[in-house]
């Protein structure tokens, strides 16, 4: 007889929705966004080719009814930080249980259900590896209550200068080349270092990621290559400090492995890809190589690099200057392997397959079906838990770890309950240059990158500097965009050294207090942001999205009531990552802190002084 909400309609999500179905619950409701893919149809088992580009949550409604008819399911094709999908909305449910794949949804699933005090239960799968966690407000702890591990990034300079691990080449090829020759062309970008020719000596400097006028496309590909893997390589040669303690790289230039014969045959091939649809012109093809999960020699990875380069100009040129990367684009896997292979050569790091860097650059751990229906399984048990008000046996109030290996004779690991942190409701501490960050900064760099809030409300003292909201009339729509270019110093009601800045979002129900520190320098390198946030406990150890076992120092309790380390059961904690790992979060090339943040649990006030 209970409602729930599932959120998620995945690899997690079919599992889920089926084994809800066949454990007896009449009234279903599913939120997802996402349409199927070709690829979900390996483990995503509701789903058949037939249905691709269709919505998900629709799709496995419709799979389900057809052998359970008599229950209600009730599909919402969007997305769940959409305003209808407010405190009044999650209220109706008995419970929520999470099937997501991304940290912000996990985050403003969790203050919602806060919010409407309705138990959540959590989830998440990589590879081999799950976890099931309960939330119940004031009984447990909430998912933000522990930090959660940041993803792996990497110093720019290990990235540009001295690679050592093959992933540096793909977050160099991925998140450097291919932006500066296919992306925005305005974008700052760390190749800028070293883009204009040893040899111009006039006031007008070339970029050589500049196309010439009338330039041959075989030729501008080979000064793009010959500059990035040869002359940038001499000029990182230069500094002999550099190379004291590490192995010196090789210059590599395309008249060593393209030759005028390889171009002219391979001038003819483009004749060959599909004219109509982009997504499928492909390199491999035009080269007739077919196995990705072949290791291409040098020679090979010149020739791929320079026919999808050649690809994209001819074939997709309407889009270069708005090209991202994404893994579900074939030539630009390609290209990015290939750029990758040979800077890695050039260092002399073992090179990779197509199919190994697709699954690097796209943070890909390579989904288990079997993971995905033990996981649904333990988040049905642990609901019946749940709607039974059976505090006393929530086996994973804290967690269930799913283990590759057994331990202790137990694939299933239980985990003892943690009760709330108080700390997660603890006022914020913002340093700042209150003289030169405009409000802009705070709200697009702390209010919603970091605090996670999607339609802000910010007051400093009585006064209302900043709102968002369908609601608004012209002149505070005007009003607001006028604060927004103001340094914090010279608003209205000026924001200084000593207060406090009050941030609150409606929809999430959820408010806190930032107490504003001013600070005239910071660390461009430590602190691209030019600011601070603390006030939460943060994350103790780095983890790599692409390896399950990035967490092996981290201590937790266990039912003996002992302390054990993750490496001892295999365990992580997977719901920081994923519901099913797929590309959510890109490789970055900065150095920053995890975005979690404890937050004041105290909506009301602010917003009845708001109201007076």
């Amino acid at each position: 007889g209970a409602k729930v909400l599932m959120v998620g309609a995945g690899g997690i999500g079919c599992e889920l929705l089926k084994t809800l179905a066949l454990s007896g619950f009449q009234d279903i409701h599913i939120i997802d966004m996402d349409t199927i893919e070709v690829s979900n149809l390996n483990r995503q088992f509701l789903f058949r080719k037939s249905h691709v580009g269709q919505s998900k949550a629709k799709v496995a409604r419709d799979a389900v009814l057809k052998f359970r008819p008599h229950i209600s399911i009730t599909p919402y094709h969007a997305n769940v930080k959409d305003p209808d999908f407010n405190v009044d909305f999650f209220k109706q449910f008995n419970v929520v249980l999470n099937g997501l794949d991304n940290l912000d949804a996990r985050r403003h699933v969790n203050r919602l259900c806060l919010a409407a005090e309705v138990p959540l239960v959590e989830s998440g799968t990589t590879g081999f590896l799950g976890q099931v966690t309960v939330h119940v407000k004031g009984r447990t702890e909430c998912y933000e209550c522990q930090p959660k591990p940041a993803p792996k990034t990497y110093p720019v300079c290990t990235i540009t200068s001295t690679p050592s691990k093959f992933v540096h080449c793909i977050v160099w090829a991925k998140d450097l080349l291919f932006t500066k020759l296919f992306g925005d062309k305005n974008q700052e970008n760390d190749l800028n270092v070293r883009s204009t020719d040893a040899t111009s000596s006039s006031e007008h400097v070339e970029d050589v990621f500049e196309r010439r006028k009338d330039e041959d496309i075989e030729q501008y590909g080979r000064r793009v290559y010959d500059h990035v893997f040869g002359y940038n390589i001499e000029e990182a040669l230069s500094n002999e400090e550099t190379w004291k303690n590490r192995n010196r790289p090789k210059p590599i230039y395309s008249r060593d492995f393209l030759h005028d014969e390889i171009a002219q045959q391979n001038g003819n091939v483009d004749k060959d890809c599909a004219a109509g649809d982009p997504s499928s012109v492909s390199a491999m093809a035009s080269l007739g190589m077919k196995n990705p999960q072949d290791i291409w020699c040098l020679k090979e990875n010149s020739r791929i690099f320079m026919e999808a380069f050649k690809l994209f100009f001819m074939k997709r040129e309407k889009e270069i200057g708005n090209l991202t990367f994404d893994k579900d684009d074939q030539l630009a896997v390609e290209f990015v392997t290939a750029a990758a292979n040979i800077r890695a050569s050039s260092f002399g790091i073992p090179l990779h397959s197509l199919f190994e860097a697709k699954g690097i650059a796209g943070n890909i751990v390579h989904a288990v079906a079997t993971t995905n229906a033990i996981i649904a399984g333990l988040i049905v048990i642990e609901a019946i838990k749940v709607l039974q008000n059976d505090t006393n046996n929530y086996r994973c109030a804290r967690m269930t770890y799913c283990l590759e290996h057994p331990t202790r004779k137990m694939l299933l690991m239980p985990v003892e309950p943690f009760e709330a942190n108080k700390s997660c409701y603890s006022p914020l501490t913002l340093e700042i240059n209150t003289h030169r960050a405009k409000l802009r900064d705070f709200v697009e760099k702390i209010v919603k990158a970091k605090l996670g809030m999607y339609f802000p409300l910010i007051m400093h003292k009585a006064a209302l500097l900043y709102e968002v909201g369908d609601d608004l009339d012209e002149a505070m729509v005007a009003n607001y965009a006028a604060n927004l270019e103001k340094v914090l110093s010279e608003l209205p009601s000026p924001i200084t050294s000593g207060t406090t800045v009050t941030v609150e979002d409606l929809k999430q129900e959820l408010t806190c207090n930032i107490n504003i520190k001013h600070r005239e320098e910071f660390d461009e390198e430590k602190e691209p942001d030019g600011m601070l946030l603390s006030g939460w406990t943060q994350a103790s150890v780095e983890k790599d999205d692409n390896k399950p076992n990035g967490n092996d120092n981290v201590e937790m309790d266990v039912p003996s009531g002992k302390k054990r380390r993750i490496s001892e059961i295999s365990g992580q904690d997977l719901s920081s990552v994923t519901g099913e790992t797929k590309n959510h979060e890109k490789l970055e090339v900065v150095d920053d802190d995890d975005d979690l943040v404890m937050l004041d649990d105290d909506p009301g006030l602010n917003k009845r002084k708001r109201m007076q």
